[in-house]
């Protein structure tokens, strides 16, 4: 069983240029969700979208090839795959030559889904439709508007409360201020998230309190979100949650993992202006 610590995270490697599908390293989910208390059937479904800047490869004429793409893992995979031997992984196609797209989609799906224990949808954008891609930031109100006074930097579900007393409300609440750090090396990440929920109205100033209380947290994107929708469930009681959050890239990858309990669709993959 594979543990972040004996991932490619803080190491040095080689930079392999011919393809290497063992390069990827993945880690049962399980691990951390234990930690959440989390077993049997889970209290959400969701995605983790992945988009990936930096992917080449050779035209079988010795051509280098440029695609931006984009992998889905479904949440109630095994695995998630550690990102930095995600990035080795990909840039192992770097000098690999392929008769065309299809032929490097087949082995992206054939290996991502072997990694992560569960069908991976995986979609290429080809320079010729690059201008078509669009950005886009989270709807919702801002939590950053509030001025907090802030004294701790670890997640304290405690200040997570919402009215009882009062009808319910549906409203969508979104911060740019989340920012947690590597599981491994401590090394920062960003993101913005968004919280939609139907339920007791959640005390804003203390959720955004709770958010920042990341900022000093070591867990990766996936287990932030999982943690953050677990703690709002429990804490506010909700009949409907949805948490989506959107990481800047590292390696040129970002990961925005999303996590509901009630169906919306596939969430929107927008590129956010950090992103």
């Amino acid at each position: 069983m594979n543990t972040p610590d004996q991932s490619p995270l803080g190491k040095n490697a080689a930079y392999q240029s011919q393809y290497a599908p063992e390069l990827l390293f993945p880690i049962p989910r399980q691990q951390k969700r234990e930690e959440l208390g989390l077993s049997g059937t889970l209290p959400f479904f969701g995605v983790d979208i992945w988009n990936a800047y930096e992917l080449s490869w050779l035209n079988m004429r010795g051509k280098p090839q440029v695609a931006i793409a984009t992998f889905s893992a479904p949440a109630d995979s095994p695995n998630i795959v550690e990102s930095k031997s995600f990035k080795l992984y990909l840039n192992s196609f770097n000098q690999t030559r392929l008769a065309n797209t299809d032929a490097l989609l087949a082995l992206l799906r054939e290996d991502l889904s072997n990694a992560f224990g569960a069908p991976v949808h995986v979609a290429l954008t080809t320079p010729d439709a690059f201008g078509s891609l669009r950005m886009g930031e989270f709807e919702g109100t801002l939590l950053d508007r509030l001025d907090v006074e802030i004294d701790a930097y670890v997640p304290a579900p405690h200040l997570l409360t919402a009215n009882h007393e009062d009808a319910p409300v549906e409203e969508t609440l979104v911060s740019h201020l989340l920012k947690s750090n590597c599981l491994v090396t401590g090394q920062p990440d960003w993101g913005t998230v968004q919280i939609h929920y139907v339920g007791p109205q959640i005390d804003q100033e203390g959720l955004l309190k709770y958010l920042i209380g990341f900022r000093e947290h070591n867990e990766f994107h996936e287990q932030c979100v999982e943690r953050i929708f677990m703690d709002v469930l429990r804490q506010c009681k909700p009949t409907k949650l949805a948490v989506y959050a959107r990481y800047t890239r590292r390696g040129g990858l970002d990961i925005n993992p999303w996590r509901a309990n009630f169906s919306t669709g596939k969430p929107p993959n927008l590129r956010t202006a950090r992103q």
